[in-house]
């Protein structure tokens, strides 16, 4: 009857060798991680007891002893002093007190929609994981591990902080300042870089400037030259035109005298 119901006997004794409920810390987590049950956890501050916590510690108690039968199978039922354990594997805050159903072989976790106050409304929450209607959150997808691995190093740094300030400013202060040191002298020698090359390019554009203004002013004096050339050749045409108009005026005179004197010579 036992084969039939729960396999091989190994499995069975493996699945039963834990108490209906119990006391829950770290370690009794991970060993009831392998039976493969859902286990149903009252978070309750033993230090500082309230009604809240007493009820709900009661409640999970209750359920395990008056509904074994009913939920055995599936269940493992306790309570846990703390929530320091339960927020690293849901990776976020547990109210204390409160009710949480962890599944230990996919990460996954089922919470509340409301507060539990009587049995009518834990059987309800209890059975609705069994039916799959309950919302499960978590889970072991890519998004959740590397979730786990920001959310593990995050509280590994502020571990060390919390327990060595100064041992964890040398941790991680060295590496960065190391880093922020590299990064200064990449960028410096980008600028360096730079300014190297605006000076290189300022050089050429001043010599390009400078031939180009050797080239005009050659342009000028060649121009100047011509218009020079060209005022010299127009005074000698004018003093040319005097002459010949002198020349001219001297030979009217002498055709004038020569005239007069023939005329002289008749009168006589």
């Amino acid at each position: 009857m036992i084969e039939y119901r729960d396999g091989e006997l190994s499995s069975w004794v493996n699945k039963e060798r834990f108490l209906g409920y119990l006391a829950i810390d770290g370690f009794t987590l991970y060993e009831l991680g392998e039976t493969g049950k859902l286990v149903a956890i009252a978070v309750i501050d033993e230090k500082n007891p309230t009604e809240e916590s007493t009820r709900y510690k009661a409640l999970i108690h209750r359920l395990a002893t008056e509904y074994r039968d009913h939920f055995s199978r599936d269940f493992q039922f306790g309570h846990m002093d703390g929530n320091d354990y339960i927020n690293g594997l849901i990776m976020g805050e547990v109210a204390v007190p409160s009710i949480i159903v962890l599944n230990t072989s996919n990460d996954q976790y089922f919470l509340p929609d409301e507060p539990l106050e009587t049995m009518d409304q834990l059987l309800h929450f209890i059975n609705s994981i069994l039916d799959g209607s309950a919302q499960a959150q978590g889970g072991d997808s890519m998004f959740q591990r590397a979730k786990r691995v920001a959310y593990n190093a995050r509280s590994t740094v502020m571990s060390v902080f919390r327990s060595s300030p100064l041992l964890g400013c040398f941790l991680f202060g060295l590496p960065l300042g190391i880093i922020s040191l590299m990064c200064y002298g990449i960028c410096t020698a980008e600028s360096d870089d730079g300014v190297e090359e605006a000076e290189v390019l300022k050089t050429e554009e001043l010599a390009e400037n400078r031939v180009n203004e050797e080239e005009e002013e050659g342009v000028n004096e060649g121009w100047r030259g011509g218009t020079e050339l060209q005022g010299s050749g127009g005074e000698e045409e004018e003093e040319e035109e005097e002459e010949e108009e002198e020349e001219e005026g001297e030979e009217e005179g002498e055709q004038q005298h020569e005239e007069k004197s023939s005329l002289d010579k008749k009168v006589d």
